[in-house]
């Protein structure tokens, strides 16, 4: 039956603007699972991420640091040149402070991340100061892979891509990555086939590639 939409249907209700999944999900749609990265991998795997760039950019810094604090010493060179000093390496270190930046991100924001999947979309939940809800919705999904790396194997997590109509988005460090990868795309080819071969008007075979679907049941 088709909804009727009356003046009402933009009123606010209690509880809304509470940032919570709840506030978008439709009267009707029924959430399947509830995840969110690993922790200890999510924020390991932002420490290592610029490591080698910072660390390098550390080592060549700090050397330069270190020579001219040893020539001030010695007095070789000026202390006045201090002054030239501390601004040009607040920004040479641009590098370094965009590492660090992306380990407090990942820290302070974690908390705040959450994979919801109902049975029409998956809601990617995130943010630091506001909170962001990010909807793919089965029947756009074009492509779904996944990655893990050596991090990854150790904390038992992985990288799922998802690739849709005009939207790319990541599930990061995701428990149980190859479990959820297949059942993602199940669900695909599931509502795609639903869409080309509605269940009243599915046939029994596909004759023309030799297939069969038969739908699964989801328990």
């Amino acid at each position: 039956m088709t909804k009727i939409i009356d003046e009402n249907y933009f009123k606010m209700t209690d509880g809304m603007q509470a940032n919570r999944i709840e506030d978008i999900l439709d009267e009707d749609e029924s959430v399947l699972l509830r995840t969110k990265p690993k922790k200890k991998a999510y924020i390991f795997n932002s420490f290592f991420k610029m490591f080698p760039i910072a660390f390098i950019w550390l080592i060549f810094d700090g050397g330069f640091l270190a020579g001219m604090i040893y020539g001030m010493v010695k007095g070789a060179i000026p202390i006045a040149i201090l002054a030239f000093i501390i601004p040009f390496f607040a920004l040479h270190l641009i590098p370094v402070w965009m590492w660090i930046g992306g380990i407090v991100k990942a820290s302070a924001g974690w908390k705040n991340i959450e994979y919801v999947f109902t049975e029409k979309r998956i809601i990617l939940r995130s943010g630091l100061v506001g909170i962001d809800f990010v909807n793919i919705y089965y029947s756009d999904i074009l492509g779904v892979n996944l990655k893990v790396g050596f991090i990854d194997r150790i904390f038992k997590v992985g990288d799922i891509y998802i690739s849709a109509n005009n939207q790319s988005d990541v599930l990061w460090d995701i428990p149980n990555p190859y479990f959820i990868l297949k059942k993602i795309q199940n669900i695909v080819v599931d509502i795609k086939t639903d869409i080309i071969f509605p269940n009243d008007l599915r046939p029994g075979e596909n004759h023309g590639f030799r297939t069969k679907y038969r739908g699964r049941d989801y328990e």
